[in-house]
């Protein structure tokens, strides 16, 4: 657009489309499904699957039932076998696509609502206007609390079915996804699907700061053009949603837990509030029970979201959308 254009005023799906690409592109790639990360921090299945089934477990496991992820691996692949570590994969490779592209369509118009009302600054050293940091932070934010509509039903159902640590399939309470939906809501209604979703709404929330950071890493990037260290754009997308999602789960981990442990509860219990977790973590672990699970995290978040954002970024160029770190650039 030109420099005497606003953007546009009605809903865009362009960033909806590049989300669906930005998780089945690298599924592709690597043979999983990230969200929540996913997408993204939430983007599960097949490696990252694995990754994230010890994390729950060590998450929502009593205390002294692993001495770390190691553990927590090995006794898994013991007792129940290799397949055991992609219990729960279903969930998230069904309905993770969905997922990432309500996240990321959501983002884009709420970073094009936040440029029509004023939450612009001046690139230095010239007249282009682009979204603030605090801008992207915010739409990043809103974006998160939208998901958790779409991811909460999606995560509870994946954590209750990796919590079974029966090996057949016959001595578990859940003989798949649909028969846990079928038996939480007919103890708790449809909208016993979404227990714990206050937990959700605090954990995405810190997609404040994967998007924030990420546009401040693109920033510190994008000050190396001139040099001999200056790199390409997508490169810089790479990396930046590389070291973004260790802002992020470093932020987001203690609300992990929470969520975990609220969606954890069986069905047959009465459903837990957000305090009433929050003390029984404390209680049982002090301040280092919120960040259980954080060393399996941190291993698959570079490569799975360095290449989700590297493909939503590309593909948002390509489809020629509106430009929100400098949006005083002709899109279509």
């Amino acid at each position: 657009m030109t420099s005497s254009e606003e953007p546009v005023g009605h809903f865009r799906l362009v960033g909806a489309v590049a989300g669906v690409g930005s998780g089945e592109i690298p599924q592709l790639l690597s043979g999983t499904d990230f969200i929540d990360v996913t997408a993204l921090p939430d983007t599960d299945a097949a490696l990252p699957t694995s990754f994230d089934t010890i994390k729950t477990r060590l998450q929502c496991s009593p205390p002294g039932t692993y001495r770390g992820a190691i553990d927590c691996l090995l006794k898994t692949v013991r007792n129940e076998s290799v397949f055991a570590l992609y219990k729960g994969a279903t969930p998230p490779a069904v309905g993770w696509a969905a997922i990432d592209s309500l996240l990321l369509g959501s983002l884009h118009n709420y970073r094009l609502f936040l440029i029509r009302h004023g939450f612009t600054e001046t690139v230095p050293g010239s007249d282009v206007k682009r979204l603030t940091l605090a801008g992207h932070g915010i739409a990043g934010l809103f974006a998160g609390w939208t998901s958790a509509l779409l991811a909460t039903p999606m995560e509870q159902i994946k954590v209750k079915l990796q919590l079974q640590l029966q090996r057949s399939s016959a001595d578990r309470q859940y003989k798949g996804p649909i028969d846990c939906v079928r038996q939480v809501v007919r103890a708790h209604g449809v909208l016993g699907l979404w227990a714990g979703f206050t937990g959700s709404l605090a954990f995405r929330s810190n997609f404040l700061w994967m998007f924030g950071s990420f546009e401040a890493l693109m920033r510190a990037f994008s000050k190396l053009d001139g040099t001999p260290y200056a790199i390409s754009t997508p490169m810089a997308d790479f990396l930046s949603g590389g070291l973004a999602a260790f802002v992020y789960w470093i932020m987001a981990i203690p609300a992990d837990n929470i969520k975990n442990r609220m969606m954890a509860t069986p069905h047959s219990l009465p459903k837990p509030s957000f305090v009433a977790t929050v003390r029984q973590i404390y209680a049982e672990g002090g301040l280092r029970g919120y960040y259980r699970g954080l060393g399996p995290t941190l291993l698959r978040a570079f490569p799975v979201n360095a290449s989700a954002l590297w493909v939503y970024e590309g593909l948002m160029r390509v489809l020629g959308a509106e430009k929100a770190s400098t949006i005083h650039e002709e899109c279509a």
